[in-house]
């Protein structure tokens, strides 16, 4: 091999060592993925499933996770699978393979909600990005209470909320969303709603009890 031939063989090795992204001369860390915000279709679901499920007319402050879960709950560490809500067979009845694929895919990595619910009292979106945790900067409303001292009614703070996004069918009149609800006190509950479209207004078809918590 001639020494001219030599010189390029050894500047094309560099050059592919250089673009693989191997630590070393050359490499960039990898920036980390920004959330996407969720697509307004979905907000109207999560309008109507907070208010029907967990708001009462005392109600004054709904505390909701600014990014959506990734996870049926707290007693696992992996998105739902396919398999999972299949082979459960969730509602007593199967739910239709187009909504568990759209379902399954938005779950595997968390969005971002905007300011764009309309609950009809005020809501606050919790950061927990880089491991802080300001659930601590919502001042707790106390509940009235008896004479006796037990609570006087349900609470007047409702959270803490974790919504996934909402998958649909490709028909768009079927529609599947998880919630998650986790309270001051050690107690919550997750959910699996199940609505369908009738014209252009949804109606909640059915809701099944994934996990409670008691302290």
């Amino acid at each position: 091999m001639s020494a001219r031939t030599a010189c390029a063989a050894l500047i094309i090795l560099c050059a592919g060592l250089l673009g693989t992204g191997s630590p070393g001369i050359g490499s960039t860390p990898q920036t980390p993925e920004v959330p996407r915000s969720i697509p307004p279709e979905e907000y109207p679901i999560y309008n109507l499933v907070i208010t029907s499920k967990f708001l009462t007319s005392r109600t004054q402050l709904i505390v909701i996770r600014n990014l959506t879960a990734t996870r049926l709950g707290p007693f696992t560490d992996k998105p739902p699978s396919r398999e999972f809500l299949v082979a459960n067979e969730f509602f007593g009845r199967p739910l239709a393979p187009d909504l568990i694929s759209d379902f399954v895919h938005k779950m595997e990595r968390p969005s971002r909600l905007e300011r764009a619910l309309t609950l009809g009292v005020p809501y606050q979106l919790i950061r927990e990005e880089d491991g802080e945790d300001r659930r601590a900067s919502v001042a707790p409303i106390p509940a009235r209470r008896t004479q006796g001292g037990q609570p006087d009614g349900p609470p007047i703070v409702v959270g803490l909320l974790e919504l996934s996004r909402v998958g649909f069918n490709l028909r768009e009149n079927e529609a599947l969303v998880y919630v998650g609800i986790n309270r001051p006190d050690g107690t919550g509950a997750g959910f699996l709603i199940w609505l369908h479209r009738t014209g252009r207004a949804w109606r909640l078809t059915d809701t099944e009890v994934l996990w409670t918590a008691r302290p």
